[in-house]
């Protein structure tokens, strides 16, 4: 009998691989501990904005090994486009077996009509100053690493460890109030579609909320990120909870699939041409 978690549904967005401040390790835990009949993958999986060839380590690649491989064993994976991975926006509609790229995606859900989608489209930075986001985001990349190395030390003292961009989100009133923004915006819009649920990622701020849109309303859900929440949304008898993975004190070793294994050669098959 499996120990897996069984989920409907499972919803991770914000990944960001590729980038020093990815808690990949941590996601791979995770995604050993469930079994969901679908997953969405709601945006920024892979930062192609600061890919580097120089940082990609093994524990990112064992990321996408883990999804490829819940795919081959069934799970229906949507891979939904934001603004970090909108190089793949243009394969928008590629279906291969169980696996969808796509920039959004409705599910009718007991009797619920769900809307899924990143969110970037909806952020006035995003549309407007492509520039100005692409370089905020490179300060966020250096500012996690700061955050680290002051948390390392932190950790060393016995003292409780700190969030620099959480206090800055808090603290700065312009980031309350994008935020507030954003998810009202989403909301008005989703009522006006018709949505009962709405499911974005972008904004790094895990939440289930019921929000008001004049004498109507509908859920908002986000999913957060695995960069500093590690956060996941699931769907499971009828209901979304809202899931944090703890992030661990020691160094996390991963252990080897039988797929990291080195291959075994001298069982390969020779085929000699032409044919007897």
């Amino acid at each position: 009998m499996s120990d897996k978690r069984a989920l409907d549904i499972v919803v991770i967005s914000d990944v960001h691989l590729g980038i020093y401040g990815c808690h990949a390790k941590e996601l791979v835990q995770y995604l050993d501990s469930i079994d969901p009949r679908i997953m969405v993958l709601n945006g920024d999986i892979i930062d192609i904005w600061q890919f580097s060839k120089r940082y990609f380590p093994k524990a990112h690649t064992k990321v996408i090994r883990k999804i490829l491989k819940m795919i081959g064993k069934g799970t229906e994976v949507y891979y939904l486009t934001g603004n970090h991975d909108e190089a793949l926006r243009k394969y928008a509609g590629f279906e291969l077996s169980n696996f969808t790229i796509d920039n959004k995606l409705v599910l009718e859900v007991d009797g619920k009509k769900h809307w899924f989608f990143h969110g970037d489209v909806y952020d006035v930075t995003m549309k407007n100053s492509k520039w100005l986001a692409k370089l905020g985001g490179k300060g966020y990349d250096l500012l996690i690493i700061l955050n680290r190395l002051v948390n390392h030390v932190l950790e060393g003292l016995g003292r409780e460890k700190m969030s620099f961009s959480k206090k800055v989100k808090q603290g700065v009133k312009s980031a309350v109030k994008f935020i507030s923004d954003f998810e009202q915006t989403v909301a008005e819009i989703a009522v006006d579609k018709g949505f009962d649920v709405v499911c974005c990622g972008h904004i790094h701020q895990p939440l289930i909320k019921e929000m008001p849109v004049g004498d109507k309303s509908v859920t908002y859900l986000n999913s957060g990120d695995w960069v500093e929440s590690l956060t996941a949304l699931e769907y499971s008898q009828q209901q979304w909870t809202l899931y944090q993975h703890p992030v661990s004190k020691t160094k996390i070793v991963l252990p080897e699939d039988e797929d990291d294994a080195a291959p075994d050669w001298d069982a390969a098959r020779v085929i000699v041409f032409p044919g007897s």
